[in-house]
């Protein structure tokens, strides 16, 4: 009888550590509520004669994330570019501001699927290569878009965005992109987390703002070149 009430505590035992052993990599992973993310990038051209890309060298991005709510700024010499997204409503707005230039373009969520659409459908091959990136661990994964190119991306399975909107090209990543390729026309642009902040995000700074703006529909913006 003792022997059986032994045997079976020590099975009961071997259970929890089994199950201990193989929740760890579950329970490693931070689910990304609230954070302010920061990303350096670096512009890469072949052309050098100066141009735009030159003032936007040095650039930095900065995502605000609260709940399903998210705000990214891409900050540079020439101005600030911030898309903000309504976590309740779902509504997109993009706030350009460059000096005297102020416009306000409001978005549905098919217009932020369209003006999306080339990251549409994208598929990650992920490889056996790492490196450390503000302190995280980060694997290295390939994208390949519809048209065939590709980009490489390393990302943390430890911090997992509940709303992954705010970074479309990587949004089927399952983690968080802490290094990424981006191309715009000829340049090819590289964005690299600084550093992440856990601190609770102002809920203000997903407020619109009232006025000093030139408010502007997703169609307008297109006929307007913006």
């Amino acid at each position: 009888m003792n022997s059986n009430i032994c045997m079976k505590k020590r099975n009961q035992v071997i259970t929890i550590i089994v199950v201990l052993f193989f929740s760890n990599p579950v329970w490693a992973q931070k689910k990304l509520t609230e954070a302010t993310i920061t990303y350096d990038i670096v512009i890469n051209t072949n052309n050098t004669t100066p141009k735009a890309a030159d003032l936007l060298d040095g650039a930095t991005s900065i995502i605000y994330l609260k709940g399903n709510s998210s705000r990214s700024e891409m900050i540079s010499s020439l101005g600030t570019q911030s898309t903000i997204i309504d976590g309740k409503t779902n509504k997109v707005t993009i706030l350009k501001d460059y000096g005297e230039q102020k416009y306000m373009i409001s978005l549905s969520q098919e217009n932020w699927k369209a003006s999306n659409k080339k990251y549409e459908g994208i598929n990650f091959t992920y490889e056996n290569e790492f490196k450390t990136i503000a302190g995280y661990n980060c694997q290295k994964a390939v994208g390949k878009l519809s048209n065939d190119s590709t980009f490489i991306v390393y990302f943390t399975r430890d911090l997992v965005p509940m709303n992954k909107d705010f970074q479309y090209l990587n949004k089927n990543l399952p983690g968080l992109a802490m290094q990424y390729e981006a191309t715009f026309g000829d340049l090819k642009v590289t964005y690299t987390v600084s550093s992440i902040n856990f601190k609770l995000v102002p809920a203000a700074k997903f407020d619109l703002p009232k006025s000093g703006y030139r408010v502007m529909s997703y169609e307008e913006s297109l006929g307007a070149g913006n």
